[in-house]
């Protein structure tokens, strides 16, 4: 079976019987104009499209009938058979309508005749008999009341008929669907009719006028009775839960509207209904039809989804316009309310919710249309203060975080009819002025909803409601910055559309305001003020994704309400653009400026690009944002070259050249997000050419005369034609020439989408028309050869596009002349296809998937087919093609795999070693899929394939399966060096067993200094081992076979044969009966394989088997559901309750794999479940969950808890599972129960299970964890939300809280850890109030907060944190300093004895924690929050000797002092000037005496083995530093009040306090260096350099040592340099010498950081006089070395980075300086640590390097060299600039002579030893596993020896330089020949296809090939044999010759 795709729609045409057409046949005249002859043309058509027409000339022709014609039989005849006609067209037959359309208009003396027709018809149609033919009469009858006035007169004439056939109808269409229960297919048809058959019902009751008075007529009458039995029908429905839930939402319409039509009198039926609603249904006072059709109704035992359907029925189908109701209605409405909030507590089903929020939203619309004309009670029951509106806030605030956005959205309509209500209740359609203050429902709605944290959804759309209701002024005079607040958020990328929406509404609010308040134009200036400004500030200073999302989300929204704003946007940016560049981690205003004008072009704010280039920014400005170091700018200036709001705008030729320039230095892009919007705005520039290149193709066929009127014309089309022509031709080369030997995987990927998005926006047309250009023209064979080598990458990515762009090329393109490489390209599939290395065989797949659908096979593989030609239409010659070289092929591989799998069961070593069986299954898979298997035309020799294919799939399951089936899959080939292990991996190899010929696997061996498996080991371990079972290799030598190699053979064999049987499944057409001749899969075939499928799932260990088999289980189920045939449909309902039953049972004998995870169980059994129809009620699931929840519970008997484990597992599997979507929440309760009971479990198994299952839940209900916090805000929930989602979960946390609480430190003394109190305190810490909290909701947090409060109390350290961290979010903002007042006075005072030390700790982290948040919260520095923790600070004072020596706990002691801390942190701030609260109440001088009496003061006395000491250091260290900051910031105090000097803290013996000490020091002393902080020091930190040089001599600890070493950097060398004789009695110098031994010899840190100090007191000696510098120049080749020995590859990334940011530092005065200090080959050494960091892999160190190239751009003497001096540029083209500099630095320093060896050497290579290729290639070949070949992802061999080349050629080429010796000259020419003839040589050694079989070695040398023609050019130039324009010259005759499929390198390498 195969899902085919869905089909255009098309018009069917309409037809009638024979004998109708042979009535028109004798009734049509000769002359062909009477109504037969027109109809008997009509259906003679096929075309249901050209038959419209004449529908439509039948009125027409009727009206010019004579009115006597009405007797014409012809006439009659005719309206009969159009009867007919209509009957038999389908509901959606647009030919259905257009009949209806005319005949309204018939003319009225024809009436009679028609209805009399169209009632016959009707009734033939309502005497049908056969059910599955109603559907059919149900849709007419229904086509007959949609605006038909025939078929409405129709059904009215045969009104008892329709009535007693819908009775009938639905009675039998739901007697047929209970009997086919569990056939979902037909269930789902029968279902579907069943709802049709109701909402018929239900217009028929609307429509039909001879319904609208039903209750006039007698009580027996068979329409009567008729519409009793539906009525009960209906009410039978809405109580069915076996139906789909539509069907009894409709059921719940179609009552109430019975009712409303059948009740009498009018005036009761509020009444009726409101009892019915209420379930007190008087039985004395209703009719008996009533009772005896909704008898079940009257009941008390409704079902929720009845009452909650009958709510809907209620407000959809009763009047409540204008009050008509009266009273009883709106008592009717308040009942409705009331009704659905108590099932609002009540329903958890996700469907059932979403119902019921659209009734909501539904009643308050009613609610406002009953208001509009209400009486005064029912206003004060709607108003904002009324209960109602209350509860129906709490639901919003509970509903509008729900998971489902539809939900989401009803939340925002009942929000905004609460406003409305509102409105009408008080009379008011708006507010004016001041009235907000005056309505104090809306004034605290507003600030309860601006005091809300951003993170919530619902925030920002009630507050856009708010913004429509009261208008956005109000909303900024309570939140001035609330604009600025809101873009703060717009880096998450889930609150953006959110908050761009309300920035939209309110910035549109604002602007229709501020117009309508002011005469004249200066509105604007405001407006700019408080919308644009704060965006500018984002776009220049934002982080990247709030930045991306700004522009791609607020900005365009902002230009589209006020274009003008563009101009002002412009003008603020282009002034700042200059100063600000950005840099790689900040746009600057450049990009700021550059985003803007992308975004006004693309929605079509610029008038004209041309204008933009001229005006607006200029070319250089362009060329910088093209290649800027920040990855935005970029993106975004091109985005302004590609995109435009026309698409047919022409393409400049200045953006044509830009666009090369961008191409050429960008394709290398590290971030896959930015390579796939290079690619995305390349495409829509490639549509844009090809779209504009049709106007002017019309344009020039049009030849007009006239002179051009716009842009579009400014140059004749043939100009832009050709010029388009080329650009495109050029970018191609370019692409190509990215695909060089070498190139990184980023340029890869970008060349060949780009390459397949010109190949798709650029078809190959035949005879359709002209394109512009054609990929094809540009490709040669080279270019060919070079996209089949693309097949080779280790990235899929790249082969996949790679075979997409070749399969898109026509086919003469793609041409193979010679048989022999036919051959031998299929043979190295061949090979390829058993390689040990994966990635291998998915390269041997495509190689043979391209030769399938190129026709290219070799003819030997004829052979393998039976019947040679096959005989097909035309059109289908090339499917047939297609189908017998994949059955070619697949028949060839499965002759090699047989024999492989032969080999395999007589010895799975040698197989894993030699030939991996599991590539041949990849390749055979892979040809598979892209086969159209639903429609083969060798049916008769695929059945045999497919039958040895499945054989073949188990024989190698059967082999490999024992492995990971095995105890310890890993283990497998015991290679233990000792007896003991040896003998313990006997039980693993008994498990196992293979069949093997030699005893390997029959017993233990020992193996002595080896790791691996060789002969010699195998004969002195097993002395009776035949030889023959020698592991032989390809080549026939002997492999050694490592454990890695046997799994990793075995598990991937597992996944293909999985795979593999999915394929199958899921494209090869069934075989429903055995007769069947198109199927090819039977139905026993099918059986095995699920059968398979379970043996693997439910017994393989090995996660990489079982992962994978379910890939491929999960197709077979998904088919077998939609499968007609019941037997397969019902297999994996089967398949489920065995394995429910297998897991119950708990058998000793059962071979299910009780692993800790249960391995592939939890796959098994969630493949079964979500391949279950969604539509359905999902019964597996429900039944399964219910089983599932009861094994998981705790179990008295601890002998089987296997099964509880296995359930625990696979209920975690469950609910990982996205695909089960809401339906697995109704679980989610009973889910967090199991886990958390389990969690107390004495097995560790259980608990184990538990503790994964419990994070799942977390996930599940909180979302995925994306902040670093432990709690991140997104990841928490409101305790009304969470208790209303999950109301189980109230009083079981509640109660297991408490449990825990009462006897977390019992008196008895008895250490109890409570272990289930981490998973409580971990669930009710992200739960926080709701604003709605202890109003209505029963559901209140505040009973949680004593027992988290007494959990802190716990003897266990981390459960006190965790209550402490639990309490925050319960206790609300404005409550926390009461609660921590509350808290501080529940500490012990001094005087008492009895005190336990936990309790204190619990109490104090409860107190810092709140303290924390609350300094944290938005009150920051207002009036009440400085008043609030004044009080907590006297509190605090207090209990101040819990900080003294008189606590002996260092522990709390430590937490106590950082409570200190905050409070000095948040509360030394002077207030309106006031002194601080801190010294106003004395506070500092408690710190100082409490800092004076501490031990940093008299001493420890000590260990490091006291609990809480290193805690206690910090903390005290913090407070200290705190306040000797503290007494620096106030100037006229003096020394003497600081209470301990920095001195003593560095004079600590606690390196814990020396650490601190220098890491606050080192925070001033940077700001102060880098202009960031404080221009000056303190006086405190004056003179201080001495201290830190005596420091440096004598600490010994390595961070307070690095630290110190930073210090002196930051600090100026003339402050402290000239102190190192009289601190340290050393010279500056050799202090310097001392400073380069330590960068020689220390650790990378220290290293770096010794190596940077170094650099800057080098530095500053080059500053000096001439004998001060004199005396540093001796050590510079030492600190050459240095630097040169920081900048390897290997080495740690700070170590580049010092590198880096020295040589940036010393630029000018080592690499740029006009007379160079350094000699030529040091000063070369320094460029190529450059040259060297700037082609790292990465970012940060490329990025720094880039610092150095742009330094030294911007010096005097090079900023001419380039155009990018000043400018911040990326990488890539920082390569390029720097060997620009670096040839214009040797030209002024007049070395080119000298320095051009050294970069010749460089070009070739030199240091790079080719004879690693010779050796690699001569060796013996050893394959290793998991060895990684070399993969680049930034470095480019070849793109720097393409820069270096053109930099050395413009260099050589200039005049002004001395002319190479002849000696030097030669020994060039001697290096380059010996490369040539030792490449020729390798070259000649690879075998003939050596770029698939020989990748690495192949590549390494084509880059030192191109490398060498390189230099051979440069050396020819050099000897005057070539002239100046002559570039290419052929390495050597024998070069050419070995390798005839090397790329074109000679011509791209310059």
């Amino acid at each position: 079976m195969v899902i085919k795709k869905k089909k255009e729609t098309q018009v069917t045409a309409l037809t009638i019987c024979h004998q109708d057409l042979e009535t028109l046949r004798s009734l049509a005249d000769a002359e062909e104009k009477n109504l037969a002859s027109l109809l008997l043309h009509c259906v003679q058509l096929t075309d249901g499209v050209s038959q419209i027409p004449y529908v439509k000339q039948i009125v027409p022709l009727l009206e010019k009938a004579d009115k006597n014609a009405t007797c014409d039989p012809t006439i009659r005849s005719c309206l009969d058979i159009l009867a007919g006609i209509y009957l038999s067209l389908s509901l959606k037959n647009p030919l259905k309508k257009v009949l209806a359309s005319s005949l309204n208009c018939l003319p009225e003396f024809f009436l009679t005749e028609a209805i009399q027709s169209f009632t016959s018809r009707l009734q033939e149609e309502l005497n049908t008999t056969d059910l599955y033919s109603y559907r059919k009469v149900i849709d007419n009858i229904s086509s007959c009341l949609e605006n038909f006035k025939l078929g409405i007169t129709s059904v009215n004439n045969l009104l008892k008929n329709v009535l007693h056939f819908l009775q009938k109808s639905l009675i039998e269409i739901s007697e047929e669907n209970r009997k086919f229960a569990g056939n979902h297919i037909v269930q789902t048809q029968l279902m579907n009719d069943l709802l049709v058959g109701i909402r018929v019902s239900v217009l028929l009751v609307q429509k039909a006028p001879g319904l609208q008075r039903i209750h006039l007529k007698i009580s027996g009458s068979p329409t009567w009775q008729s519409m009793c039995g539906l009525l009960s029908i209906f009410t039978k429905f809405l109580s069915d839960d076996d139906l789909l839930q539509t069907i009894q939402s409709t059921s719940g319409l179609a009552v109430i509207l019975f009712i409303k039509v059948m009740f009498h009198p009018e005036e009761k039926i509020p009444d009726l209904i409101s009892s019915l609603l209420l379930r007190s249904v008087d039985c004395t006072s209703v009719p008996e039809w009533f009772l005896n059709s909704c008898g079940s109704l009257c009941c008390a035992d409704v079902s929720e989804s009845a009452l909650l359907f009958l709510c809907q029925g209620t407000l959809t189908m009763l009047d409540w316009q204008n009050g008509r109701m009266g009273p009883s209605g709106e008592a009717l409405l308040l009942d409705t309310v009331h009704v659905l909030f108590t099932l609002s507590s009540q329903i958890k089903e996700s469907t059932l919710e979403m119902f019921l929020s659209r009734i909501l939203a539904s009643w308050t619309n009613s609610a406002i249309h009953v208001l509009e004309s209400s009486s005064p009670s029912l206003k004060d029951s709607l108003n904002g203060n009324a209960s109602i509106v209350r509860r129906l806030l709490e639901y919003v605030y509970t509903h509008w975080e729900h998971p489902l956005d539809a939900l989401r959205h009803q939340t925002k309509i009942i929000f905004r009819n609460i406003l409305q209500m509102h409105q009408l209740t008080v009379g008011k359609s708006g507010l004016e002025g001041s009235d907000l203050a005056a309505d104090r429902f809306l004034f605290e709605l507003t600030e309860s909803l601006l005091h809300l944290e951003w993170h919530i959804k619902g925030k920002y759309i009630c507050l856009g409601c708010l913004v429509d209701c009261i208008g956005v002024e109000h909303i900024l005079a309570l939140a001035e910055t609330i604009p600025s607040q809101i873009l703060e958020v717009m880096g998450d990328q889930s609150l953006v559309p959110y908050a761009s929406d309300l920035l939209e509404t309110m910035f549109k609010n604002h602007k229709s305001h501020l117009k309508s308040q002011s005469v004249d134009s200066t509105w604007i200036d405001k407006w700019h003020e408080t919308w644009v400004s704060p965006l500018l500030y984002i776009l220049c200073e934002g982080n990247l994704d709030q930045k991306s999302y700004v522009i791609d989300y607020y900005l365009p929204k902002l230009l589209n309400c006020n274009p003008e704003s563009l101009s002002y946007m412009v003008k603020v940016l282009q002034t700042s653009a200059d100063a600000k560049t950005g840099s790689y981690n900040s746009r600057g205003a450049l990009g700021a400026f550059m985003a803007c004008l992308r975004t006004a072009r693309a929605h079509g704010h610029l008038q004209s690009a041309t204008d933009a280039w001229r005006n607006l920014v200029s070319s250089a400005r362009i060329k910088q944002g093209l290649v800027h170091q920040h990855c935005q700018v970029r993106i975004d200036t091109l985005g302004l070259l590609c995109e435009s709001n026309r698409s047919t705008e022409i393409v400049s030729t200045e953006e044509m050249q830009w666009i090369q320039f961008f191409v050429t230095y960008n394709l290398n892009s590290q971030s896959p997000g930015v390579r796939q919007q290079i690619c995305s705005l390349l495409k829509k520039l490639f549509c844009r050419i090809q779209e504009s290149s049709q106007v002017l193709y019309k344009l020039e066929q049009s030849k007009s005369k006239h002179e051009p009127e716009n842009e579009l014309t400014k140059q004749h089309p043939s100009v832009s034609l050709q010029q388009y022509k080329n650009f495109m031709s050029s970018i191609c080369n370019s692409l190509f020439e990215a695909l060089f030997p070498g190139s990184s995987y980023p340029t890869r990927f970008s060349a060949l989408t780009i390459l397949g998005s010109i190949a798709e926006v650029f078809p190959v047309l035949e005879g359709q028309g002209e394109t512009v250009y054609q990929l094809s023209h540009d490709i040669d064979v080279r270019r060919f050869q070079t996209l089949m080598e693309c097949f080779t990458s280790t990235f899929e990515t790249v082969k996949n596009l790679a075979f997409d762009l070749l399969m898109k090329l026509p086919k003469p393109v793609v041409q193979f002349q010679d048989s022999e490489k036919l051959q031998g390209l299929f043979q190295a599939a061949l090979a390829l296809s058993t390689s040990t290395k994966p990635y291998d065989c998915v390269t041997a797949s495509y190689m043979m998937n391209f030769l399938i659908w190129q026709n290219a096979l070799p003819s030997s593989l004829s052979a393998y087919l039976k019947a040679q030609q096959v005989a097909c239409r035309d059109g289908d010659k090339f499917a047939a093609v297609v189908e017998r070289n994949t059955l070619m092929v697949i028949k060839c591989l499965l002759e090699h795999l047989e024999e492989e799998v032969c080999q395999a069961e007589n010895s799975l070593l040698q197989a894993a070693a030699s030939f991996p069986v599991y590539g041949r299954v990849h390749c055979i898979t892979r040809a598979l899929q892209r086969l159209p298997l639903n429609s083969l035309q060798l049916v008769s020799e695929w059945k045999p394939v497919v039958e040895k294919l499945l054989s073949m799939s188990y024989r190698l399951s059967a082999v490999v399966s024992p492995v990971i089936q095995s105890s310890s899959p890993e283990g497998l080939i015991p290679m233990d060096t000792d007896s003991e292990s040896a003998s313990r991996l006997q039980t693993i190899l008994n498990e196992i067993q293979p069949r093997d010929t030699n005893d390997y696997f029959n017993q233990a061996k020992i193996l002595k200094d080896c790791d691996s498996l060789d002969l010699e080991d195998l004969k002195a371990s097993v002395p009776n081992i035949d030889t023959s079972a020698e592991i032989k290799g390809k080549e026939g030598k002997t492999c050694d076979v490592t454990a890695q190699m046997v799994l990793v053979c075995c598990w991937r064999s597992m996944k293909e044969v999985a795979l593999l049987l999915g394929t199958l499944c899921q494209l090869l057409p069934m075989q429903p009966v055995p007769e069947s001749p198109d199927g090819l899969l039977t139905v026993e075939q099918v059986k095995e394989i699920g059968d398979h499928f379970k043996q693997h799932l439910l017994q393989s260990r090995h996660r990489g088997a079982f992962e994978l088999a379910y890939t491929g289980f999960v197709k077979l189920t998904e088919i077998l559901n939609r499968c007609p045939n019941v037997s397969l449909q019902k297999l994996p309902e089967q398949w489920l309750w065995n394995v429910l039953e297998e897991i119950k049972c708990s058998d000793p004998s059962s071979k299910l794999c009780a692993t800790r995870r249960s391995a592939g169980i939890p796959f098994y059994i969630q493949a079964l479940l979500v391949s279950e129809p969604k539509k359905g009620k999902m019964d597996l699931l429900k039944i399964t969950m219910k089983e599932l929840i009861s094994l998981a519970g705790p179990t008295d008997d601890s002998q089987s808890t296997v099964p509880q484990v296995h359930a625990l597992n696979i209920l975690r599997a469950l609910f990982r599972d996205t695909r089960l979507g809401e339906n697995i929440i109704p679980y989610v309760a009973d889910g967090a129960k199991a886990a958390i009971l389990g969690f107390t479990s004495p097995v560790w198994a259980v608990r184990n299970s538990s503790t994964l299952l419990f994070s799942t839940l977390i996930t599940r209900i909180f979302g995925v964890q994306r902040g670093k916090d432990e709690l991140f805000k997104k990841n928490t929930m409101t305790g009304s939300e969470f208790f209303s989602r999950f109301p189980e979960l109230y009083p079981f946390l509640l109660k297991q809280l408490e449990a825990v609480a009462n006897t977390v430190d019992s008196d008895i003394g008895e250490l109890n850890r409570h272990p289930s109190m981490f998973l409580l305190l971990l669930v009710l810490g992200r739960l926080y109030p709701s604003p709605m909290d202890g109003t209505f909701s029963a559901l209140s947090m505040a009973p949680f907060i004593p027992f988290i409060m007494r959990c802190g109390c716990s003897p266990v350290y981390r459960s006190r944190e965790m209550a402490a961290r639990a309490l925050v979010p319960f206790v609300m903002i404005d409550e926390i300093p009461a609660t921590i007042q509350t808290l501080l006075a529940k500490l012990p005072n001094c005087t008492d004895h009895c005190f336990r030390q936990n309790h204190i700790h619990g109490t104090l982290l409860q107190v810092f924690h709140l303290l924390q948040a609350f300094s944290d919260s938005k009150y920051r520095m207002n009036a009440y929050f400085q008043q609030e923790l004044a009080d907590v600070a006297v509190c605090t004072k207090a209990k101040l000797w819990l900080a003294k020596r008189q606590n002996p706990c260092l522990v709390t002691r430590a937490v106590y002092i950082d409570i200190l801390f905050l409070l000095t942190r948040c509360l030394d701030k002077p207030t309106k000037g006031n002194q601080p609260v801190l010294d106003h109440l004395g506070f500092w001088e408690e710190i100082r005496q409490l800092i004076s009496g501490s031990e940093l003061m008299t001493g420890f006395p000590y260990g490091f083995r006291v609990p809480g000491l290193p805690q206690y250091l910090q903390s005290i260290t913090k407070l200290a530093i705190a306040a000797v900051w503290a007494v620096a910031a106030r100037a006229r105090e003096q020394a003497r009040d600081v209470p301990i000097s920095f001195s003593q803290l560095l004079d600590s013996s606690f390196p814990e306090v020396r650490l601190l000490t220098l890491e606050a020091l080192l925070e001033r002393f940077s700001a102060a260096n880098s202009g960031l902080g404080e221009k000056e020091l303190p006086p405190l930190l004056w003179n201080m350099g001495g201290t830190f040089l005596i420091l440096a001599m004598k600490e010994n600890h390595p961070e307070c040592f690095c630290k110190i070493l930073k210090i002196l950097h930051c600090m100026d060398p003339s402050e402290w340099l000239p102190q190192t004789e009289c601190c340290i009695q050393l010279t500056p110098k050799e202090f310097l010498n001392w400073t380069m031994d330590i960068a020689s010899n220390e650790r990378s840190e220290i290293q770096s950081a010794a190596l940077r100090l170094a650099s800057k007191m080098i530095a500053h000696h080059m500053g000096m006089r001439d004998e001060t510098r004199d005396s540093v120049i001796p050590k510079l080749k030492q600190w050459v070395q240095l630097v040169v020995s920081s900048c390897g590859d290997h080495l740690p990334t700070e170590s580049r980075l010092a590198a880096a940011e020295i040589l940036t530092s010393t630029t000018p005065f080592f690499l740029t300086n006009p007379h160079p200090i350094l000699g030529l080959q040091d000063t070369l050494a320094l460029w190529r640590c450059v040259l060297t960091l700037l082609q790292s892999e990465e970012q940060t160190v490329r990025d720094a390097a880039t610092e150095t190239v742009t330094t030294a751009m911007s010096q005097e003497n090079t900023c001419q060299s380039t155009e990018f001096a000043f400018c911040q540029v990326d990488a890539s083209i920082a390569l390029d600039l720097a060997l620009a500099v670096l040839c214009d630095l040797l030209q002024q320093w007049d070395q080119v002579a000298s320095g051009l060896p050294v970069l010749l050497g460089w070009l070739l290579g030199e240091g790079d030893d080719l004879m690693v290729c010779v050796e690699s290639v001569h060796q013996v070949e050893e394959d290793y596993l998991f060895e990684k070949v070399e993969v680049n992802f930034w470095a480019e061999t070849l793109i720097f020896v393409k820069y270096l080349y053109k930099h050395l050629f413009r260099l050589l080429s200039k005049s002004s330089w001395n002319r190479l010796s002849p000696e030097t000259l030669c020994h060039l020419q001697r290096t380059t020949s010996e490369q040539c003839h030792l490449l020729s040589q390798l070259f000649r050694e690879l075998p003939p296809t050596a770029e698939f079989l020989k990748t690495v070695d192949f590549t390494r040398l084509r880059i030192q090939e191109e490398r060498t023609m390189a230099c051979l050019r440069l050396q020819a130039f050099l000897e005057g044999k070539e002239g100046k324009d002559t570039l290419v010259l052929s390495a050597s005759d024998c070069l050419a010759e070995a390798n005839q499929l090397t790329l074109p390198g000679t011509q791209t390498a310059c």
